[in-house]
């Protein structure tokens, strides 16, 4: 049933009251009754509403439902330099090892999942298990469910997935910005980064809002096609789609304005030459205020 207007709902109830309190005819209660099943109906599509927003935790006008949602609870994702699904079991406990964790726990996974932690891509974790978080049920994944998606225990430890690690000192690398504005920086600036870096920024601005992105200072090693250190930028909630760009070098790169509420960022670096690293900054404003004057680029 359409949501009624809240004028409608209070003549509804003004009309419960009076003709209740009347001698109507049968005409008149059948139409009471309609009223009264609307009314109801409003409350019941109104708690539904409220359950479907807890579940996407909504605050400050911003949805909180991230994809990728960095270092919640301790735990994050990660996936081999070389791509998704990349990694055996023992080169997963490696990739944790490495910076300084260790495989996140079922129970551990769960509890980052209950504060928002979504992400819509396979990964080891304790014991052998290889499954991912779902806040959200989607047709496109986690097959339509809610929790945690798991493949169990696999008897083949030579597969290939993601990892997702549990350090709840881990160093900042990445996370879900939602300022108005905020400077993002290359990890350890200003001193160079360092090797082996995989971070992602995922920036969720309010909706009706767009983010320009601007840079200040930019020295990522150089390469042809920049294929060994780099920066990507994506107009999407995740580095799946909305590719915008990928920066390597020590020229400033231009404005990047968004299309929408929401912007990511990955930066990686490779097992060798470092360099200065970034600095960028990025702010949110209405889109009703975006002059036709501007345009929008991705290199």
């Amino acid at each position: 049933p359409a949501l009624l207007e809240a004028a409608e709902v209070r003549t509804c109830q003004d009309f419960v009251f009076k003709a209740s309190s009347s001698s109507s005819i049968w005409r008149e209660q059948l139409r009471i009754d309609s009223c009264r099943m609307r009314f109801f109906a409003l409350l019941w599509t109104l708690g539904f509403l409220l359950k479907e927003a807890r579940a996407w935790s909504y605050k400050n006008g911003i949805f909180h439902n991230s994809i990728w949602l960095e270092q919640a609870a301790g735990v994050y994702h990660r996936e081999s330099r070389k791509g998704r699904y990349q990694l055996t079991y023992k080169e997963a406990k490696a990739v944790c090892k490495y910076e300084g964790g260790k495989l996140a726990t079922y129970e551990q996974l769960e509890a980052a999942r209950q504060i928002g932690f979504h992400v819509c891509a396979a990964g080891w974790f304790d014991n052998g298990h290889v499954g991912y978080p779902i806040v959200k049920a989607g047709a496109n994944c986690g097959f339509g469910k809610v929790g945690i998606v798991d493949y169990g225990r696999r008897l083949n430890k030579s597969e290939r997935w993601d990892v997702y690690c549990y350090n709840p000192n881990s160093k900042e690398c990445g996370g879900v910005l939602t300022d108005q504005q905020k400077i993002i920086q290359s990890p350890g600036f200003p001193e160079e980064y360092q090797d082996e870096q995989i971070c992602y920024w995922h920036i969720r601005v309010r909706l009706g809002q767009r983010i320009r992105l601007r840079f200040l200072e930019f020295d990522v090693e150089d390469d042809t096609a920049c294929l060994a250190d780099y920066l990507e930028v994506y107009d999407s909630y995740d580095d799946v789609a909305g590719f915008a760009g990928r920066f390597c070098g020590d020229y400033l790169p231009d404005d990047i304005i968004s299309t929408g509420n929401v912007m990511t960022l990955k930066f990686l670096s490779d097992a060798s030459v470092t360099a200065g690293g970034f600095q960028l900054q990025y702010h949110a404003f209405n889109a009703s205020f975006f002059s036709q004057n501007h345009t929008d680029y991705f290199h």
